[in-house]
């Protein structure tokens, strides 16, 4: 037991007023700050530091329990509107100039490519996979780079497992490279193993982390989305899991039959094995999302 924890909770809530709706947004407060701090220790942080900046992550409890009259009284009347006004964060600087420089790479690296691919710009292939791998480092950064920054409603996801995503998307992007490479024939017959390799394992990589992802969101927007009906995913982890590795199979199964194709049949027939895939995984993810509830 974090008793850090519980400790600056209290001094969070001294000289606060206990009502039973005070009390029962204290208790609230308390279960999302042990899965704040479980998270920040997950991320490297000790116990006391991670109590000591989930706690501080909260700010001050006094605004949580405002008035909702006061709140509705900001422009257009929208309680949530007004609360995310008054904790909204500001992108930092440093971050801003990163986002615009893998940008720059991320454009330029996929326009060589392409230009490469289809002989405009004349370069050995060696130099125009490079170039795709350039423009997909670019991509994937953004994606890693944004999701550990702090946001108004979201706190920093942990550095690993934004580096996932960074290689979810790297795969996803160098795969579906490939597969244009081949298209373009740039690339020999051989080559769209490479794709589907790549944009199987970076679906499956999404999947998984997207199931297993925690609630990020801030003490201040669960207090005021506390009332909607909760993610199917959320609310049913079982579900989430089932989900996760549906997909699993789904992809390896696919990722089997465009190898079989490319070496029977022709490499043309392997987008096809592909969209069948991705089609059959969107709709059991419609079916387990809206499905009625048992």
């Amino acid at each position: 037991m974090n008793t850090d924890l519980h400790r600056l909770l209290d001094e969070a809530f001294a000289g606060v007023e206990m009502t039973p709706d005070a009390q029962d947004l204290k208790e609230e407060i308390r279960a999302n700050l042990i899965a704040r701090v479980a998270e920040l220790e997950a991320s490297g942080r000790s116990s006391s530091e991670a109590a000591r900046e989930a706690v501080a992550e909260l700010g001050d409890v006094r605004d949580l329990l405002a008035e909702p009259d006061a709140a509705t009284r900001a422009p257009g009347g929208d309680p949530f509107a007004a609360a995310q006004a008054r904790h909204h964060v500001r992108p930092k600087p440093a971050y801003v100039v990163r986002t615009v420089i893998a940008s720059v790479v991320a454009v330029a690296g996929l326009l060589l490519a392409a230009l490469g691919a289809t002989g405009v710009l004349p370069v050995p292939l060696g130099v125009t996979i490079l170039f795709l791998g350039i423009g997909a480092t670019g991509v994937a950064w953004i994606v890693g780079d944004a999701l550990v920054q702090e946001t108004t409603t979201n706190h920093p996801m942990s550095s690993l497992r934004a580096g996932g995503f960074f290689l979810a998307t790297f795969l996803v992007i160098y795969g579906a490279g490939f597969a244009g490479l081949v298209a373009l024939s740039a690339l020999p017959v051989w080559g769209i193993v490479f794709a589907a390799l790549g944009v199987v394992v970076g679906t499956v990589l999404y999947a998984w982390l997207g199931a297993t992802q925690t609630n990020r969101r801030k003490a201040w927007v669960r207090e005021l989305t506390r009332t909607m009906p909760p993610n199917r995913f959320e609310q049913e982890p079982e579900t989430a899991a089932r989900f996760g590795i549906y997909t699993a199979v789904i992809w390896v199964v696919t990722f089997a039959v465009i190898v079989v194709l490319v070496f029977t049949v022709g490499w043309w027939w392997a987008p096809l094995a592909f969209l069948g895939g991705f089609a059959l995984m969107m709709l059991i993810l419609a079916r387990m999302m809206f499905a009625p509830s048992r």
